[in-house]
């Protein structure tokens, strides 16, 4: 298991202070807690790598205005945005551990489909990595597995009950 558990992503700058929009990743609960130490990956350079959470103001049960420390301006903020936030797997409560390895395990077997090309295959894995996500899929053609970044701009829709997951990403993609 990994060390490290990709729980949000910074949507944007709130206030002149610092504060953050965060956003819970995907099918997850907003985990962070005040104390938490957190890494923003990717790094963008002269910010923060690392940090601790300051202060978390609920917006709803999936983002928050949050502080970090280090994070004491506006310009810092609007730098960090788009940044998946990272937090050790060892602080996430059990009940958090358990919803991430069942979001990952339970779609296996799904069949993804590609807006443009149809259907792809079937999933294999959520590969969990640092930066993101992949999918890895089962090519239908037989060729070796492909590996689909898990990020908003190439999810188009998860349909539970068809065991589904719809993408649209670039040709260029299809073919490596």
């Amino acid at each position: 298991m990994r060390t490290w558990a990709d729980v949000a992503w910074l949507a944007t700058a709130k206030n002149l202070d610092g504060g953050l929009v965060v956003r819970s990743a995907s099918g997850l609960p907003f985990l962070l807690e005040e104390g938490m130490e957190v890494a923003f990956v990717p790094p963008v350079l002269d910010m923060p790598r690392r940090a601790i959470v300051e202060e978390i103001r609920p917006q709803d049960d999936t983002s928050a205005v949050v502080w970090f420390e280090g994070v004491d301006d506006i310009d810092t903020a609007k730098a960090l945005c788009g940044c998946h936030v990272l937090v050790r797997r060892e602080e996430l409560p059990e009940l958090a551990q358990a919803i991430a390895a069942a979001h990952s395990d339970g779609v296996s077997g799904w069949e993804v489909h590609d807006a443009q090309t149809g259907l792809l295959g079937t999933l294999l894995r959520v590969e969990d990595n640092p930066g993101q996500s992949l999918l890895v899929v089962d090519r239908a053609d037989g060729q070796s597995p492909l590996l689909i970044p898990l990020v908003d701009e190439f999810l188009v829709g998860i349909d539970e009950e068809r065991e589904r997951i719809d993408v649209d990403v670039p040709a260029g993609l299809l073919s490596l």
